[in-house]
């Protein structure tokens, strides 16, 4: 499922229009939980590692309602708060996965209509045998310093490497 800025107050064929930020990966709705009575819900999704089978990320964030939006104004941008936990959830196997400091973006969303995106990235702890996934949001200006990371540790695992492990 891919994140709809202003779905609520845009609504139908103009929502479809902005749809934003189509990521390596896809997100799948998995809850979805009421927070007041101005139509605000924080969303979790399920995020599979396109490049790391058995490993799941669920990353939760805030959806503005319609009375929000008209309220604050800003109607369509979400804040950059997200949170994110991921753990095995079957067999891993290791593919083609990027080893630099900087690692790989695995999934990115757009959370306002044109320049803001929330993203995934994945990074590879070679020294520890971790995977560390941060989410963290991305703007064109006045980046922000919200971020949440998680960890799945490898050591001891019966980790597949498809092109071998690193040395």
């Amino acid at each position: 499922m891919q994140r709809r800025i202003g779905q609520k107050l845009i609504g139908g064929a103009l929502a479809a229009c902005i749809v934003l930020g189509a990521g390596a990966a896809a997100a799948e709705e998995v809850g979805k939980v009421g927070v007041d009575w101005l139509g605000n819900d924080i969303i979790v999704e399920a995020i599979k590692d396109p490049k790391v089978d058995g490993i799941t990320c669920h990353v939760s964030y805030f959806d503005r309602g319609v009375i929000d939006r008209l309220q604050k104004g800003n109607w369509f941008e979400d804040p950059s708060d997200s949170s994110i936990s991921c753990r095995q959830t079957g067999p891993i196997t290791i593919g083609d996965i990027d080893m630099s400091e900087g690692g790989e973006e695995v999934f990115k969303q757009g959370i306002s209509l044109i320049w803001k995106k929330q993203v995934v990235n994945r990074i590879y702890d070679k020294k520890n045998q971790t995977l560390i996934y941060l989410s963290h949001s991305r703007q064109v200006q006045d980046g922000s310093a919200k971020m949440s990371v998680t960890t799945v540790p490898l050591f001891g695992q019966s980790v597949v490497w498809t092109n071998g492990q690193p040395k």
